[in-house]
């Protein structure tokens, strides 16, 4: 991060993704070997959770269809309903597990490349071996911020259930009643992709500063105030872009029934390598924002105090002090 703090609030779009190629082309030694151990786990897990779900439910399916037209208290129906008995708890097992190891791997990795950045910005001396010692007591500190923002979801679901429910009581489809169904469906797909803009945020604050869980969405949610619109742009563009290689995994691989087994295997190595690098250039620019939002708001990061902070991670842990290490205003 070559250029001065001052001048960190005036990117934008392009100028965040500028700055994030640029980091990541300079340092790509670390960031290949973070890649090659926790981001190209993390996609494999991610499309194999796919193919895998999708013959299982397939299986589901299919027993189904052979269950309906199977007389009922016959020998043939009674193995059919154990199998798919069997065969839904296979699947929801496998989908605990798979969310599990995919949580695990996606705060591991979003710890790694936080704390890598951050070092880099500090001129901090730092190799692989010493940001995966961070990395353990770093993600402990996600999963609580992500612990909180799965009950703001759950309870902003529930919320939306029962308007939904209302508007049902009230109103109905009506031609009326779809417009109105219609701005609700607006206001909340708004709500959530600022809910998840402030989360993505609030997962760096938790590694560099002392605030994380509730603090930490509190203290984004503060953060953002100026940024949100290039914030969400950018959100919502990489987020299209994951839905995009999903499509593009499902059309291709796990639905190509008929393709050959060698066009399917090149487009499944394509998708994965573009999801491992999806993947990685978001963690990085989402960590950009942060220093673009720190500079907007006019709070200097000293980095000598930073780069003690960042210190701290590798002895015993200590609660991080922001007011000491991060939160120096400075004007313009």
């Amino acid at each position: 991060m070559d250029q001065e703090q001052e001048q960190f609030q005036f990117l934008g779009f392009f100028g965040i993704f500028k700055e994030t190629f640029k980091i990541i082309s300079t340092y790509k030694q670390i960031f290949t070997q973070i890649t090659l151990s926790i981001i190209l786990p993390l996609s494999f897990i991610f499309l194999a959770h796919i193919e895998v779900s999708e013959d299982l439910f397939g299986k589901i399916i299919d027993n189904e269809n052979a269950l309906d037209q199977t007389p009922k208290d016959t020998k043939t129906y009674n193995s059919l309903s154990d199998l798919i008995s069997s065969e839904w708890t296979y699947f929801w097992v496998f989908k605990t597990l798979y969310f599990i190891f995919f949580l695990i791997l996606s705060l591991i990795s979003t710890s790694s490349i936080v704390y890598t950045i951050a070092c880099i910005y500090t001129s901090k001396h730092m190799n692989f071996k010493k940001v995966m010692s961070v990395v353990p007591k770093v993600w402990k500190r996600l999963m609580v911020t992500f612990v909180w923002n799965f009950i703001i979801v759950f309870a902003f679901n529930l919320l939306a259930l029962v308007v939904l429910v209302s508007w049902v009581a009230l109103i109905g489809f009506t031609m009326f009643g779809l417009f109105i169904l219609s701005l609700l469906g607006i206001i909340y797909l708004a709500i959530f992709i600022y809910i998840s803009v402030v989360w993505h945020l609030a997962s760096v604050v938790s590694v560099l500063e002392e605030d994380y869980g509730i603090k930490a969405m509190l203290k984004s949610k503060d953060l953002i105030k100026g940024k949100a619109g290039v914030s969400i742009v950018i959100y919502c563009f990489l987020n299209l872009c994951f839905i995009a290689i999903q499509v593009g995994f499902d059309r291709h691989v796990v639905l190509a029934q008929d393709g050959s087994l060698v066009s399917r295997t090149i487009f499944g190595v394509i998708f994965f390598l573009l999801l491992s690098l999806l993947i990685l250039f978001s963690l990085t620019a989402q960590t950009i924002v942060y220093f673009v939002c720190k500079s907007y708001h006019h709070e200097h990061i000293d980095k000598s105090l930073l780069a003690d902070h960042l210190e701290v991670y590798l002895g015993d842990y200590l609660p991080l002090n922001s007011k000491n290490v991060q939160l120096e205003s400075f004007d313009i």
